[in-house]
């Protein structure tokens, strides 16, 4: 795991469960205590679309790459997400207190498994997601290492295109 440096005040909340898995850099997760739901978006990386939509048209525009590739791609993120932070697993979150919700409302957070992992960098380090800098990130000089090599590894989707 990498040190998470505070570039500025962080909010840790933990006793969460993942209640769904909603794309590769998102999912639902429920308070172990009053069971409340809120939708997390996982903090500085971008996983490929898994439906057509605005920001498809935008990704195909600037990746050059066919929208039903870039689906497909996008349901190996999804898939890998699933596979990292399946249904019940139990994750804590890191905010940046300045930036906490992305335009949709939901939650921007660094999400950390049991043993101490973090679900961004492994998205990352395995290739399954970009480093994403619209919302504003403490990590994301370390997210552009981690995506390079990735990408000179040719790991997960890494290894089908060069960009997505």
């Amino acid at each position: 795991m990498m040190q998470y440096h505070a570039k500025g005040n962080t909010i840790l909340r933990t006793h969460l469960n993942v209640v769904k898995v909603v794309d590769g850099d998102g999912f639902i997760v429920s308070n172990l205590f009053n069971k409340e739901e809120e939708e997390i978006r996982l903090i500085g990386i971008d996983a490929p679309e898994i439906k057509r939509c605005r920001k498809l048209i935008q990704d195909e525009r600037e990746t050059h790459l066919a929208g039903q590739l870039l689906i497909e791609l996008g349901l190996l993120s999804f898939n890998k997400l699933k596979e990292l932070a399946p249904v019940g697993a139990n994750i804590s979150l890191i905010l940046q207190a300045k930036n906490q919700f992305d335009t949709y409302g939901r939650t921007l957070a660094y999400a950390f498994l049991d043993d101490g992992s973090c679900i961004n960098e492994m998205m990352l380090s395995e290739g399954f997601a970009k480093p994403y800098s619209r919302y504003n990130c403490f990590m994301q000089y370390e997210y552009q290492l981690l995506f390079n090599n990735a990408k000179v590894a040719k790991n997960g989707l890494l290894g089908m295109v060069s960009a997505f």
